[in-house]
């Protein structure tokens, strides 16, 4: 089977299921609620990102990890911004896109990409994500915080510099 017959299966499967969702849903109309657009349109982005992961693994193509990481983690952030009404939170949330990346990176791998430094690379991305969100989270986003939390950026930068140590080729 070729790449174009395996993409085409992949989209057949996912439109049956996505039908079957609805239909479902005419007969029985509590699942109606429970993808009420008001309430729930950050799941939808969820939703896609895992749409991306199953499509890309029916396609044999595992670096769809990457995207379908970036969309879905995306999706919880605005899924916690809308049921804590924190939408400030932006300021210093973009800045676990990266880890996003990271952890996009090392799924692929595990999902049979062949990049060998997937896990080395990855892992950098999510420890820089971290670290550059726990700095503008206490800058941005935690009044008060600064003075009692200084220390964890401290930590956070040992652990990078472990973790860099550790992964480095002998």
């Amino acid at each position: 089977m070729n790449k174009e017959q395996r993409s085409n299966l992949a989209i057949g499967i996912l439109l049956i299921l996505t039908g079957g969702w609805f239909l479902a849903g005419q007969f029985f109309p509590e699942l109606k609620e429970l993808i009420n657009i008001e309430r729930s349109w950050p799941l939808i982005v969820v939703g896609v990102g895992v749409f991306l992961l199953v499509l890309g693994l029916l396609i044999r193509a595992p670096g769809m990890a990457v995207p379908a990481c970036i969309v879905a983690g995306i999706g919880g952030i605005l899924y916690w911004q809308f049921t804590t009404g924190n939408w400030e939170s932006w300021s210093y949330a973009w800045a676990l896109i990266p880890g996003f990346v990271g952890v996009g990176i090392i799924l692929a791998r595990l999902l049979g990409d062949n990049d060998k430094n997937a896990f080395k690379e990855g892992l950098r991305l999510i420890l820089t994500s971290l670290v550059l969100f726990a700095v503008f989270f206490l800058f941005l986003g935690g009044e008060g915080l600064f003075q009692e939390y200084w220390p964890i950026l401290i930590i956070l930068l040992g652990i990078w510099v472990f973790a860099r140590a550790i992964l480095r080729k002998k």
